[in-house]
């Protein structure tokens, strides 16, 4: 947001503030709106985050190195936004490649959470938060730890797709997210029904 004001007088008056598939601009916003109200929206994230963090009945199980994850993400997401907008208004769109930097960052996000996953103990903030994972901290972790190997794997696919032409790398993008997520889900519920007593 700093940032935004210090370049205030460089910028147009309507800057983009959205991009479709083949990364070009496709909505406009208010020069007042990019600057601020952007950044003000993912403060407001970043806060709740933190509140529903604090009042998590099972806060005691996340690590500090999880918490320090949880409120990292925010802050990069708004230093990734300034970047690509800042840098689409000031005619640096051919230096940025929108596609390739949105694929390198969630593919890290999807590495590091991936990583992070197995050493997480049941709460309500993080994680795979279904009834029987909450309930069972054998399903917890189990479906944690092959979660982990999904986001990790993901994640790399995530990152490789920014860097070719052929599909649409966001989308497939949201695709492998979508996968890695509902794979683990489904593997917990199968061992949810498995290992139920009857």
């Amino acid at each position: 947001m700093f940032a935004g004001f210090l370049l205030w007088d460089q910028l147009p008056a309507q800057v983009a503030t959205h991009f479709g598939r083949n990364g070009e601009a496709d909505r406009y916003s208010s020069k007042l709106f990019a600057v601020a109200g952007i950044y003000l929206f993912v403060l407001a994230v970043h806060i709740l985050c933190s509140v529903i963090t604090e009042f998590d009945p099972k806060k005691r199980n996340v690590g500090s190195k999880i918490y320090h994850l949880i409120l990292c993400i925010c802050p990069v997401v708004s230093l990734w936004c300034g970047v690509m907008i800042y840098g689409n208004a000031l005619g640096y769109k051919d230096v940025i490649n929108l596609n390739l930097w949105t694929n390198v960052l969630l593919g890290i996000v999807l590495i590091v959470v991936g990583n992070y996953l197995p050493k997480c103990r049941q709460n309500y903030m993080i994680g795979i938060k279904l009834p029987w994972t909450l309930d069972n901290e054998e399903n917890w972790d189990y479906t944690h730890r092959m979660a982990g190997k999904w986001w990790i794997i993901g994640g790399v696919l995530t990152i490789l797709l920014g860097f070719q032409k052929f599909v649409d790398p966001i989308g497939a993008a949201v695709g492998i997210i979508l996968i890695v997520t509902l794979i683990p889900a489904i593997a917990s519920y199968i061992y949810y029904k498995k290992h139920r007593v009857m």
